[in-house]
């Protein structure tokens, strides 16, 4: 078996035990009655709240460190993002969404380098040689564009620019930059459904939280930033 496939495996491994631990510790202390109860979810919120205001720089620094680690677990964005806006609203929020995801990424970008090299060339160069070129006009433009525009899965982006050779600063600097405006949306509709959930002593119908600006402002932002993506994706994509 080749050094490869040791890696992957132990990967899927390792990455397996660990969720399949934390379900187990997360069920073990809740039910669903009580997961499902808007008043539990609503008191847990105040509770967090408060935890957060007392450790404001600590919860910062284990929510930096966990979102790093869930992409060098083969996590993507969304989640970290959402969660991120409901937690630290959508300012702090995306500050540190962006940055452990950025840092996250380049982590797994020069583990990629080093270890899985070989194994992304053979199975991507072919399908995405045709940015090469445009790569060494000018990488940290391009890379901000590749970041921008997306359209391949978080964790495949995160390894690609390895056939590129994109250095490591472009690579962190173009990151942040570039899913900025993603995760901006992503991490205000999770402060909104948090502000929803805090102001309203029932649980919302779908409709009126639909309908409420702290969600469909965002839900349009994503819409429109979809439509501009394709429009550039069209160009930047093109042989």
């Amino acid at each position: 078996m080749d050094k490869t496939k040791k890696i992957k495996i132990f990967l899927g491994l390792f990455y397996s035990i660990l969720l399949i631990s934390f379900l187990i510790l997360f069920f073990s202390k809740f039910s669903m009655d009580e997961l499902t109860s808007y008043k539990f979810i609503q008191s847990n919120i105040v509770e967090l709240k408060k935890i957060k205001d007392t450790n404001f720089v600590f919860i910062c620094m284990v929510y930096l460190l966990a979102t790093i680690f869930w992409v060098l677990m083969l996590g993507f964005g969304t989640p970290v993002a959402l969660l991120g806006g409901f937690i630290f609203g959508k300012w702090i929020g995306t500050l540190i969404v962006a940055l452990g995801l950025s840092i996250g990424a380049m982590l797994l970008y020069i583990f990629a380098n080093y270890f899985l090299k070989d194994f992304i060339k053979k199975n991507f160069l072919t399908k995405y040689e045709n940015l090469e070129t445009k790569f060494k006009k000018n990488e940290i433009g391009f890379f901000l564009l590749y970041r921008f525009v997306g359209g391949i899965p978080f964790q495949i982006a995160n390894v690609l620019p390895v056939i590129f050779n994109v250095s490591i600063k472009n690579y962190l600097l173009g990151t942040f930059i570039g899913i900025i405006p993603s995760i901006f949306v992503m991490v205000t509709l999770g402060s909104g459904i948090e502000k929803i959930i805090i102001d309203n002593e029932t649980a919302p119908s779908f409709l009126e939280m639909i309908y409420s600006p702290e969600i469909y402002i965002p839900i349009v932002c994503f819409f429109i930033l979809i439509l501009v993506t394709l429009i550039i994706k069209k160009f930047f994509y093109k042989n």
